[in-house]
Formats: structure tokens, sequence, C-alpha cells
């Protein structure tokens, strides 16, 4: 009987430490995408690049980010993941505190990419250890909010404390944060992934997780494919909310305003599918939040006014971040393989890099906004099918 009691208590116990994990390291790596509105302006004018390079370097540290993965198909099952924590921990440390020093623009680039290869590593064992967890659900919730937390607070207090420094105090500064992470490392078990170990994650996850871990191939397939249209239509619209709105005659104040609500519901919406957590109504979550954000790409058809706009804004922001937790935690009941969430943060990296160039180019071919608008809305609804025949029965307590 001890030992029956001792059991979820320690099983609490890993998550809580495994949770605390996710929010600390996604909140401070994170940053290394973040940044890019607040030090854009100074990298150019310290090293004086043009747009394209500015763009060149930006793209090479979300392209790095995503390529961690794969590497960790060879490292992710095999090695301690604290030992890997602290291993990529201390890159970061280290590629920031050299962009601070370096003076050339392609000693730079090597800087970011090797640092955000290193932070994509740790986003790997994040996304791994998630599904992992009793809740997984709630585990991607905490994952994504923290993400938003942080960027909000970059957006708001970079700006004015760094105005009349140089670009080296940022770097710097993100090297701090990155020595505050190496303290709770110890929160995760550092054998949690290794190839063979790890016992079932809960009653629930046993009911819908085979004993050997096979992957359902079809339904993965048809998962990654959910989760790339996802981010292809979130990221293509996303990255010209701002131009819609501007087209339709709103001012820029006006509209600055507008992203800044929606920023706040897309906060509201992540907390509230982190303290839902996993629920038998899973598919109804789903469900609700892809129909309220093609609602939402809907309100922007045909030039929409400052309120049209702001609705549309919000219920976008409000509906994708809310998704999101359930549609990694759908993923991640496919199988107890670390490599699963190793491949669909492969297909994040690759969805955010493809968005916004086809809707740039659909935007600029047709000199309106309607082709990447159907574009999306197409995307959220290939999605949504997609999430639908992934889910699978679960018997929740």
């Amino acid at each position: 009987m001890a030992t029956l009691l001792r059991a979820p208590a320690t099983r609490a116990a890993s998550d809580r430490g495994t949770y605390t994990y996710i929010a600390v390291f996604s909140a401070v790596l994170y940053t290394v995408l973040l940044i890019a509105p607040v030090i854009g302006g100074k990298l150019t004018a310290q090293f004086h690049l043009t747009p394209s390079q500015l763009g060149l370097l930006f793209s090479a540290e979300l392209g790095a980010f995503s390529l961690a993965t794969v590497p960790a198909y060879l490292w992710l099952t095999k090695l301690n993941l604290r030992t890997a924590s602290y291993l990529f921990t201390g890159i970061v440390i280290a590629g920031n505190v050299v962009s601070g020093f370096v003076d050339s623009y392609a000693l730079l680039i090597v800087a970011r990419v090797i640092t955000s290869l290193a932070a994509g590593s740790i986003t790997v064992i994040i996304l791994s250890l998630s599904g992992k967890t009793a809740n997984p659900s709630r585990a991607f919730g905490f994952f994504v909010v923290f993400q938003l937390v942080m960027g909000a607070i970059i957006l708001a207090v970079f700006p004015a404390l760094y105005a009349n420094t140089g670009v080296a105090a940022i770097y710097w500064t993100l090297a701090g944060l990155a020595v505050v992470c190496l303290f709770f490392v110890r929160c995760i078990d550092g054998e949690a992934l290794r190839s063979g170990s790890g016992e079932p994650r809960s009653e629930a996850s046993a009911a819908v997780v085979p004993s050997s871990a096979r992957i359902p191939v079809g339904k993965f397939v048809v998962g990654l494919a959910g989760v790339l249209m996802f981010y292809i239509a979130l990221s293509g619209i996303w990255s010209f909310m701002a131009a819609i709105s501007t087209g339709s005659g709103t001012s820029l104040s006006a509209t600055s305003v507008v992203l800044s609500a929606a920023t706040v519901a897309g906060i509201v919406s992540a907390l509230v599918a982190t303290v839902l957590g996993d629920s038998p109504r899973r598919k109804a979550f789903l469900l609700l939040g892809y129909l309220g954000m093609a609602v939402s790409v809907g309100l922007l058809f045909g030039g929409p006014g400052l309120v049209r706009f702001a609705v549309a804004a919000v219920i976008f922001k409000f509906a994708w971040t809310f998704i999101l937790p359930y549609l990694l935690s759908s993923l991640s009941d496919l199988s107890s393989n670390g490599h699963v969430m190793n491949t669909t943060n492969l297909m994040i990296g690759t969805g955010f890099a493809i968005g916004p160039i086809v809707s740039g180019n659909l935007i600029e071919s047709s000199g309106g906004f309607t082709g990447m608008l159907v574009l999306g809305l197409v995307g959220v609804l290939a999605s949504l099918v997609c999430a639908m025949v992934i889910q699978r029965r679960r018997s929740m307590r």
C-alpha cells in the first residue's frame, strides 16, 4: 500500500520538475527568436547591414533553431538529458557572450547559428519531455504561455532599457538569463528518454500508448502534415496582420494597439489551455479553436475596418495559442518515442519558414491579400481535418 501511494506522489513531483524546466527554458531560450524586432536597428547601424543581410542573419538563426532536430535523432534517446542540457546551455551562454564581442558580420552569423543550434536542441528536449508527462496538454501549455509572456516583456522593456546601448549589451543579457537556466536543469529526470527506459505516463496514457511504443505511421504522417499546415497558415497570416490593417486605412498606431491587445488575448488563452490540461473533451476544444481561427481569417477578407480587424486579430491570437497545446499533445499520444516530438519540432520550424515566403509572394503577385487569406483559410481547415483524424480514444480519470 505504501508503495502504491508513493508512486503517484513521485510521479507528481517529477512532473512538477518537468513543468518548471519547460517554463524557465522556453521563456529564456525563445528570446533567440523574440529579440529580432528589438535589435534589428542596432545590428543595421553597428554592422552597416543592408535589409537583405539583416534578413539573412535572422533566417539563419531561425533555420538553425529548427535544424537542431536533425542531429537530435542521434543523441536524444542516448544522452543523459541533464548532461545534454548543461552542455547546450553552456554553448548558448558562450555564443551570446561571443556575439557581443565580434565585429564582423560573417563571424556574427557563425556565432548566432551555433547559439541557435544549441537553443533548438534544448527545445527538442522540452517537447519530448512534455509528451512524457502525465498531462501533456498542460506541459505544452507551459511551453506556449511562458514564451508569450517573455515576448511581451521583451517588446515592452528592452527597447527603452537598451535605447542608449550597443547590441552587445542585449546579447550579454541573454547570456545572463541562460546562466539562470542552469539552476533548473536538475528539475528533470536525466534518463527519461533513454531507449527502452521509462514507464507509461499515466493510466490515461497507458490506454492509448502501446507497450511496444511503436508509432502508427499513417496517423503520424497525417499529424505532421496537420502541424505543418497549421504553422504555414499561422505564420503566413500573422506576419502580414499589420499590413492588412494599414492597407485598409487604419493608422499604424491604432494597429499596434490592436496587436498588443491580441498578444494579451494569446497569453490568456494559453493560460486557459494550461489550467484545463488534458481532457476527454480535447477533440471538442480543438474543433472550437480551429473554427474560431477560421472565422477570424474570414473576417480579414475585404479590407476590414478597425473594429472588424480588432475582432479578427484577437480571435486569431486567442484561437491559435489555445489550439497549439492540444495539437501537440495529440501528436505525443501517438507514441512515447522521443523522436515523435523531435520530428514535430522540424515541422514547426519548416512551417514558420514557408508561411511568410509564400504569403509574401502571393501578395506581390496579386497586389492584394485575398490569395494569401485563401491559402491561410485552406491551411487552417486542412489542419483541422488532420487533427481530427489523429485523435485516439482516451480513458481519462
